[in-house]
């Protein structure tokens, strides 16, 4: 497990110095991995303030060595993948060295400011990219707030399903439609019902978001052997923010074996992988449990997760409509929620998983599900910020949603805090609803929004 080193020195500036800024996302203390396109290819890097560290160029400059150097070369093949495999002394070597090269008194600083341009281009001159291939994604429901308030908005006699006190609950959702932060989210197409009880199939008209933490698996296990507890967040590389963008009405009429088409057509992930290590100085006591609550069973109770498995983050979403951009109005925050909302813990999630011996693979991504709480502040996604739909959410100029519409942009954020540690942030999740596509049949004239069945 990761451990606090010379990497999460408090007192540790750079001589980026962007990176050394009042709530900067990306300080020396961070160090998170991501992709990115610059000349036509895909090279991969390592924020730093506003600048990313191109890791091909660091390698052909031969700056590093030892096991540094070969995790450094892992990640020059065109995807992270290859570094996430590797046992973590590797990547914590390379983490070591690059905080080495980066702080503000390292031997080769001159030499690198040289070179700034070709070695740590800006953030906002390169293309970022999904920071590696997903292979499976697995999405989690894991917040006992959101579980029930959408139990009861669907009229469920018991609001929480019986199971979920006694283990993670998840579904196995879409990896090819996983896309990086920024441009559209299409409105996509289903079957649902209207006010009036018909089954009709068109633009969907409830669009929501749902603000989640994803965790990126490292080192996968061997198919039939299950992930011990304590060991878990070691299969963990790191973690990014996750908006599953959800079609409410598709899917509470679909919804059987479990959702499909109502999420499936887009969920958007934050371009950066904080990793497990970058987050050491955050680690806290996992939730407490309710008195009254059920014991926790064996292969999910871990003294070292007990201990150690919650993180002191607290997570915020952003709400920007057209008529807020027009007026030069900045996005308004209409979620604010901690990791505490989450009755299991990550290293629950990969326990779970693979306890009837799944194995699980590098890259594989896994969804918290939707960190809503208690309070109004905290509720998620929009569908609970409006108590689906019957107490509209009201915007500082007047504008009201029950439902995400065209042109409406969400933005989520998430920063660690701890006193005594620098503050470390995730970067943005953003992503702009866009009108839906007009559908057509083969064989006839398009048009087909809005159809009876």
């Amino acid at each position: 497990m990761s451990a606090l080193n010379l990497t999460h020195d408090p007192a540790r500036r750079s001589w980026v110095e962007s990176a050394n800024l009042p709530g900067a996302d990306f300080p020396v203390q961070n160090l998170p991995f991501g992709a990115f396109r610059r000349a036509g290819e895909t090279h991969m890097g390592v924020a730093i303030g506003e600048r990313v560290v191109d890791l091909r160029v660091l390698h052909e400059a031969a700056l590093l060595d030892g096991d540094a150097a070969i995790a450094c070369a892992a990640a020059c093949d065109g995807s992270l993948n290859e570094l996430m495999a590797l046992d973590s002394r590797y990547i914590s070597a390379l983490r070591h060295a690059l905080s080495d090269l980066l702080r503000s008194n390292a031997p080769q600083r001159a030499w690198l400011e040289e070179r700034i341009d070709a070695l740590l281009p800006r953030i906002a001159d390169v293309t970022l990219t999904l920071p590696c291939a997903i292979g499976d994604y697995t999405d989690f429901l894991t917040s006992l707030h959101h579980t029930e308030r959408h139990g009861r908005y669907k009229g469920l006699a018991d609001p929480l399903p019986a199971a979920f006190k006694s283990l993670p609950i998840a579904y196995h959702g879409r990896a090819s439609s996983i896309c990086v932060s920024g441009g559209e989210i299409r409105r996509p197409h289903g079957q649902y019902r209207d006010a009036d009880g018909n089954v009709r199939f068109g633009p969907a008209p409830m669009l929501d978001f749902e603000l989640e933490l994803a965790g990126l698996i490292g080192r996968g296990n061997t198919l039939t052997q299950p992930i011990p507890i304590d060991a878990a967040r070691n299969h963990i590389f790191g973690y990014c923010l996750l908006n599953d963008w959800s079609a409410k009405s598709i899917q509470w009429f679909e919804q059987v074996l479990g959702p499909f088409l109502g999420k499936s057509f887009h969920s958007s992930l934050s371009p950066w992988i904080v990793t497990e290590e970058a987050l050491a100085p955050f680690r806290k006591t996992a939730a407490p449990r309710a008195p009254g609550d059920p014991a926790i069973m064996p292969h999910l109770h871990g003294v070292h997760d007990q201990e150690s498995g919650g993180l002191h983050l607290e997570l915020e979403a952003h709400l920007s409509t057209a008529k807020l951009r027009t007026e030069g109005a900045e996005a308004v925050r209409i979620t604010r929620t901690h990791l505490d909302n989450l009755y299991w813990t990550f290293a629950q999630m990969v326990a779970h998983h693979t306890s009837n011996g799944c194995n699980l693979r590098t890259g594989d991504l896994l969804g918290s599900g939707t960190i809503s709480g208690a309070s109004d502040e905290s509720r998620a996604c929009l569908t609970e910020l409006s108590n689906a739909g019957k107490d509209p959410l009201t915007l500082p100029n007047g504008e009201t949603r029950t439902a995400l519409e065209d042109g409406d942009e969400i933005i989520l954020r998430a920063r660690a805090n701890r006193p005594g540690a620098v503050s470390i942030g995730f970067g943005e999740c953003r992503g702009r609803i866009a009108a839906a596509l007009t559908f057509e049949r083969s064989g006839t004239s398009p048009r087909t929004e809005g159809v009876s069945a």
